[in-house]
């Protein structure tokens, strides 16, 4: 995606959506079809969960997660490292790529949004991103890979992207 969204805005669903089924393709191939996962707004994520975020600052503000249930985390890994099967990930490698990933979406939203704007690096976690009370969330995308979920987020601040 080239085109830069008007600087008053967050992105939209169809934008977010775009943007991770471009990374989610781009890492696992013709495995990566990523369907739509109906949940009542609100839900919290499975307890289960790795989650990381990155914050995008300069001429627009905002933080991007994702959240990963824990089996697709390991199975994400194992794929993007290209472990053998019989190998299991370990936690750090989990962390790194669910902190990769992250990172490409965060990326690729930074694009959409007006700038120069940066991209910090991604904090994760094994559990569920937690968020400051000034920040709302501007669009969410619940979805499943291979039977499992996913959420991708992204929050803004109260008053609005600066």
């Amino acid at each position: 995606m080239s085109a830069v969204l008007p600087e008053a805005e967050a992105p939209e669903s169809a934008d977010l959506l775009a943007v991770t089924e471009d990374v989610w393709m781009a890492l696992l191939g013709d495995d990566g079809v990523l369907l739509p996962r109906a949940v009542p707004p609100g839900s919290p994520f499975d307890a289960t969960a790795w989650s990381a975020a990155t914050t995008i600052s300069g001429g627009w503000h905002g933080v991007v997660t994702v959240e990963l249930d824990e089996v697709l985390a390991r199975r994400l890994t194992t794929r993007m490292l290209a472990l053998p099967a019989e190998e299991e990930a370990s936690d750090s490698d989990v962390a790194d790529a669910v902190g990769e990933l992250v990172n490409m979406v965060g990326g690729n939203v930074k694009s959409l949004m007006p700038g120069p704007s940066v991209l910090s690096l991604p904090a994760v976690a094994a559990g569920r991103a937690a968020f400051s009370s000034d920040s709302a969330l501007a669009c969410r995308l619940d979805l499943v890979w291979q039977d499992a979920p996913v959420r991708v987020s992204v929050h803004v601040p109260q008053e609005g992207p600066r």
